[in-house]
């Protein structure tokens, strides 16, 4: 089931999940509910604290559909479309193995996310490739942002660490 937000084409899914005494099966992507191509699938491990982003493409941006196969998350996705009415603006959730959820982030969106359980399997698929020479990272900490992560201890990457300021990102990329 799609799930409209206030942020122009970003959406939840409910997923279909069918579980038994044996385990469960869910379906995860229909590209003809959501009318995009995903040439790119990735997975990613992540201990428990660990905070991932917010990372964004500024060429060749990525529409991202996330799923989380185990464990939990609190998902992030910042809106930097600069014709967007909620540009600068985030949208978050819960994201995990339990509440069968998805979201689509579409292009022009920094994404980052908490990990809150001992681990935490993720699956994104993508509408473009990756370019690691387009990336950059949105500071997590942003007192301009004001995300409230919910776990007080954060493991992050030397990336993450240097990530720059929305009030920066706004001045270079006018």
């Amino acid at each position: 089931m799609k799930i409209k937000t206030k942020f122009k084409n970003l959406f939840l899914f409910k997923n279909k999940h069918f579980k038994d005494q044996r385990g469960y099966f869910r379906e995860i992507l229909k590209e003809k509910v959501i009318k995009k191509k995903f040439p790119l699938h990735l997975s990613s491990f992540s201990k428990q604290y660990v905070l991932r982003g917010l990372h964004l493409q500024i060429q060749d941006t990525q529409g991202k559909f996330i799923t989380v196969i185990k464990g939990k998350i609190f998902d992030i996705a910042l809106d930097l479309r600069k014709k967007s009415s909620t540009y600068g603006k985030y949208y978050s959730c819960i994201l995990s193995e339990n509440n069968a959820t998805s979201i689509y982030i579409p292009p022009g969106f920094a994404h980052g996310f908490q990990t809150l359980e001992k681990e935490n399997y993720i699956v994104y698929s993508c509408t473009k490739y990756w370019n690691k020479k387009s990336e950059i990272s949105i500071k997590f900490d942003d007192k301009d942002l004001n995300i409230k992560w919910p776990l007080k201890k954060k493991i992050l990457s030397t990336k993450d660490k240097k990530g720059i300021s929305l009030n920066k990102f706004k001045s270079i990329y006018k």
